[in-house]
């Protein structure tokens, strides 16, 4: 399982929308919207490489009023839940 951040700037008007059409993406499970330099955090849950970059490239692409994004992929997952186990529910390895 590829685990990954996303950072983005957004239109300002446009961040409620975009945060919205953002989280009906499959492999966007949660969407934030946040103080600082970014407005909108989302992190992404896919089963390979492949599919990180389809949703990036061209999903995220096509979404209007995003003027800006940074992507993290993430190695390891430091945590109190088993997240690989919960999220991994339907990914064949």
């Amino acid at each position: 399982m590829v685990t990954a951040i996303i950072l983005l700037n957004v239109e300002r008007k446009k961040i409620k929308t975009v945060a919205e059409q953002l989280v009906d993406i499959d492999g966007i499970t949660e969407v934030y919207s946040v103080t600082g330099r970014f407005d909108l955090i989302a992190i992404i849950r896919v089963g390979k490489d492949d599919d990180l970059a389809e949703l990036v490239t061209d999903q995220l692409a096509g979404l209007e009023g995003i003027l800006a994004t940074e992507t993290m992929i993430a190695f390891r997952a430091y945590s109190k839940h088993d997240l690989d186990r919960m999220f991994a529910i339907g990914f064949e390895k």
